[in-house]
């Protein structure tokens, strides 16, 4: 394996780990559960995504030919992190879920 492929398949995990953790730290300190909705669906979904990435670049390069596997779990992990927090924020509304005051888009007594 060349070093410029090593080089990229690190900078993938690096990066997949890095945002991953300030997700995690997102759903640990935002204030509310609106707040605390963006920081895991969006930050798992590119943080598992260039993990993902990086995997699949590893074992096609290992394998020579394309890694179905990673490529199945990548695209599905891109359709399917979207929807359910589109469909947690709705539920969230429908509960009439309070939030912080000062956030956006409260929903109203």
């Amino acid at each position: 394996m060349s070093w410029i492929m090593q080089l990229v398949i690190a900078l993938f995990l690096l990066v997949g780990a890095v945002v991953a953790l300030i997700g995690s730290w997102g759903l640990a300190k935002l204030p509310d559960f609106y707040t605390r909705l963006h920081g895991p669906t969006k930050a798992s979904t590119l943080g598992v995504g260039c993990t993902l990435i990086g995997s699949l670049l590893f074992f096609s390069h290992q394998q020579d030919g394309v890694s179905v596997q990673e490529a199945l779990v990548t695209i599905f992990l891109f359709a399917t992190a979207p929807v359910s927090a589109h469909m947690m924020g709705k539920a969230a509304l429908r509960r009439c879920l309070r939030g912080v005051a000062g956030t956006r888009n409260m929903p109203k007594e």
